[in-house]
């Protein structure tokens, strides 16, 4: 039996990764970081130790350099031997993982065969993996999944309404993400209203640059936003979230479109910074609600309150999918720290008898949890930080350290 807990977790994107050591019999985080724009001459890394420390990478500004660089840095600071397992973020599991798995040959192959679905997340993962698998030969990983949460999800709520040959063939169907973040709110949600995880029902509402909702009855996923790309469902920072399937046909045959400008344009053009032409940045739009530019001003607050409808709305459907209402959780950069949002979400859920305390409203941020309902609403209202890592630490250290 190992006494140590210590595990590296790693969150690999396409031109980045974010890294942290966490002992997970407290909680406590020994390091952590951020590596931005990789295999570019802009190449960094950021170390959170004591004092923070910025470096250029310049040797070599590739993944397996700059975990190469953390290994030595790991080593310097007497980190190196204290790991006991490695837990990767990886987004798309398709229907071949439920929950983590430690990481094989074959569960490596099963990662590359979903791989077509989440062309821009997977590979980054799986070279996170070759480099962590290089410069830790004998530390076992974990694969954690973004989508493993939802696989509870129902067939009535998971099917598209097409051609069925294309699900059986080529598995298309919602599969949702930013699984790990809704199942960590909704655990603690649970434990603060003292309530057992497997009689509760949330709502979560995960807001950042991406953003998702996700029904979760008596602790399971029952449906989310998110499908089969992390492009369905609400607004987001860049991304166009729903939209008539025919805007496509009409882009393509009426103005010429290709596939990579229609791609472009739904991912990285839309959302808050399409529709304000401002930025995707909620901090900034807010912001801009103060502008003396009357036009500037009037963009900002269209934006923001699509922005928020879209939320609204998804979050009323879900009642469709539960039984019992226990709350509904804001998370998430924007959900955590954004009064305004939650603020004008709420407002279009009147309905709902959903209503907001305004000073309660204003304290919940940065970091803080706590309620935010009114003594009228029908329902709590949650702010919880989100800890993604936590939770793949936790679960690299029950499947890998013995």
């Amino acid at each position: 039996m190992s006494d140590k807990k210590n595990v590296l977790v790693l969150n690999c994107g396409s031109s980045s990764f974010k890294f942290a050591i966490i002992d997970t019999s407290d909680g406590d985080t020994k390091i952590s970081g951020l590596a931005e724009r990789l295999n570019s001459n802009d190449a960094t890394i950021t170390i959170k130790h004591e004092n923070k420390k910025t470096e250029k990478l310049t040797a070599d500004n590739s993944h397996a350099g700059a975990i190469n660089h953390l290994v030595n840095v790991l080593r310097e600071k007497d980190l190196i031997e204290s790991i006991s397992a490695i837990g990767h973020r990886v987004v798309h599991g398709g229907e071949a993982f439920t929950e983590s798995s430690l990481i094989t040959d074959n569960v490596i192959k099963n990662i590359q065969k979903v791989s077509a679905l989440a062309p821009l997340h997977n590979p980054a993962n799986l070279t996170g993996i070759e480099a962590a698998t290089s410069a830790f030969p004998s530390v076992p990983q974990v694969a954690v999944f973004d989508t493993a949460f939802h696989q509870s999800i129902p067939p009535h709520a998971y099917l598209y309404a097409i051609d069925y040959k294309l699900y059986k063939e080529l598995g298309v169907r919602k599969y949702g993400f930013h699984g790990t973040s809704h199942y960590y709110v909704a655990h603690q949600a649970a434990e603060y209203l003292g309530m057992p995880i497997n009689q509760s029902s949330f709502i979560t509402v995960h807001l950042g640059n991406g953003c998702s909702v996700c029904a979760i009855e008596n602790g399971q996923s029952v449906d989310t936003s998110l499908g089969l790309t992390p492009l369905e469902g609400l607004a987001m920072g860049t991304r166009s979230g729903d939209i008539d399937p025919g805007l496509l046909i009409f882009l393509m045959n009426q103005h010429g479109y290709s596939a990579d400008e229609l791609d472009n344009l739904l991912n990285k053009k839309s959302g808050l910074l399409g529709l304000s032409q401002i930025s995707n940045d909620c901090r900034e739009l807010e912001e801009a609600l103060n502008n003396e530019d009357q036009k500037i001003k009037k963009q900002a607050k269209l934006a923001l309150d699509v922005f928020s409808y879209r939320v609204a709305k998804y979050i009323a459907s879900y009642t469709c999918a539960l039984t019992h209402l226990n709350g509904i959780v804001f998370t998430g950069g924007i959900g955590e720290n954004s009064s305004y949002i939650r603020q004008t979400v709420c407002q279009f859920l009147s309905l709902l008898s959903v209503s907001v305390d305004q000073n309660a409203n204003n304290e919940a941020r940065f970091g803080k949890l706590g309620e935010i309902q009114d003594s009228n609403s029908k329902h709590k209202i949650l702010v919880i930080p989100t800890n993604e890592e936590w939770v793949i630490a936790q679960d690299a250290a029950r499947l890998a350290i013995k």
